[in-house]
């Protein structure tokens, strides 16, 4: 059967101006914008005709052109039951001498046929669209940069998050992906992992994070070679930020220390990454798939003596000496407790045994010592006398709230116990 395209005198319009718009400023593909434009002009046939079913559209993104064809079989004039999928032998006629009933008609449609108000419904539906697209458009950019560092530019600082600006698009750190102590002013260069990337009551919400532990395997990655090339792997990395991390890490090469390849010569590739973590303590240890070792590096500095490892229950008992309990415990135990997430096991510290008969409990001194006192030795892992003593004054001022003249009180306190056995 015959076709024939009938050519209205205007095909460009004013929807694919709006389009040449969008396409010079909006960084947006091309078959995406096609597709689009042929959705939106679809709807508003739709809602002139009822149907779009036989109807054609042809767009040129390049040209800004659009074009819509109408297929309508040709019919005796008295026969036309539809008008919009059947068109009268006399009409088809005058515009094809040779018409014959039977045959498909082609024409093309002009944006004349449609009225003001079908016309402004599709230039707001096109431009929702558009938007659309483009906040669809910046979801899929950053989800390719999931772990991975980027560089902004800190234009908004409140009290739960911070704004910044990356090539143009908004990305949030909130509070509590922060460093703690992070202090910014507008204007400042920040870098940060991207942490999170999804739509939000129909916007882009990319999360950025300082704090995560993504960010400070990324920062090694960039600072060791090695690591960036896969020669030294990352087995886990746990932080509390701004105060401690732990990195463990390995190598199937023998002539390569992944522990001194990501320290550097006198700490050259670790001290910028310090730096840029506010000073936070960064502990990297070699990776063993033996537990008891590898829980044993975990808990550096201090000194194991002997360890008990339940595989099944993924429990470890750490016994260390007295004057070691603090060290394995930590701040607020905080060594623990990063040696615990970094191995998986749940760690319980005690005191060597053979060392314990000559010690004597913190809280057989609350006749002399306040409750209170105690509970804070205790924070920092001092729950006996000689785990106290074997700290310096300056140590326990350090790691406590306590006042210097009250440390000194407590030490000689302790120190006359032991004077009188």
């Amino acid at each position: 059967m015959a076709k024939k395209a009938v050519e209205a005198a205007n095909s460009r319009s004013d929807l694919v101006e709006i389009l040449s718009e969008f396409t010079r400023f909006k960084n947006i593909d091309r078959a995406a914008l096609m597709g689009v434009l042929e959705d939106v002009f679809r709807t508003m046939i739709r809602k002139k005709y009822g149907t779009d079913e036989n109807f054609d559209i042809i767009v040129n993104v390049e040209k800004g052109d659009l074009q819509a064809f109408r297929e309508r079989v040709i019919t005796e004039d008295m026969l036309v039951v539809d008008e919009n999928r059947e068109i009268p032998l006399s009409e088809a006629l005058a515009l094809k001498p040779d018409a014959e009933v039977g045959e498909d008609f082609a024409e093309v449609l002009s944006f004349k046929e449609f009225g003001r108000r079908h016309v402004l419904a599709a230039k707001q539906l096109l431009a929702q669209k558009i938007k659309d697209l483009e906040k669809n458009l910046v979801v899929n950019y950053y989800k390719d940069f999931l772990g991975e560092i980027i560089v902004g530019e800190v234009y908004q600082v409140w009290k739960n998050e911070t704004l910044v600006m990356h090539q143009g698009n908004e990305l949030v750190m909130p509070k509590s992906e922060q460093i703690p102590r992070d202090r910014y002013k507008k204007g400042d260069t920040i870098r940060a992992v991207v942490l999170d990337v999804e739509m939000r009551n129909g916007s882009p919400k990319i999360i950025i994070s300082r704090a995560a532990p993504q960010f400070l395997h990324k920062l090694f990655e960039a600072e060791v070679p090695e690591i960036y090339e896969g020669a030294i792997v990352v087995r886990g990395v746990v932080r509390e930020p701004g105060e401690r991390a732990k990195m463990a890490v390995e190598t199937y090469d023998d002539r390569i220390d992944p522990v001194g390849a990501c320290i550097g010569m006198r700490g050259s590739r670790i001290h910028g990454i310090v730096r840029e973590l506010r000073n936070e303590n960064i502990d990297v240890i070699h990776y063993s798939s033996d537990p008891e070792i590898y829980i044993q590096r975990a808990l550096a500095p201090a000194k194991i003596t002997k360890i008990e490892v339940d595989e099944e229950n993924r429990q470890a008992n750490v016994y260390l000496r007295a004057d070691q309990v603090s060290l394995a415990i930590g701040k607020g135990g905080q060594n623990v407790g990063l040696a615990g997430k970094l191995t998986g096991y749940e760690i319980d510290i005690f005191r060597d045994e053979d060392q314990t008969e000559e010690d004597v409990e913190l809280d057989e001194f609350k006749d002399e010592i306040d409750e209170w006192i105690i509970e804070e030795l205790k924070k920092i892992g001092c729950d006996t006398a000689k785990s106290v003593l074997a700290l310096s004054a300056d140590d326990l001022e350090r790691r406590t709230d306590l006042e210097r003249e009250m440390i000194d009180h407590v030490l000689e306190i302790l120190r006359r116990e032991f004077e009188d056995d």
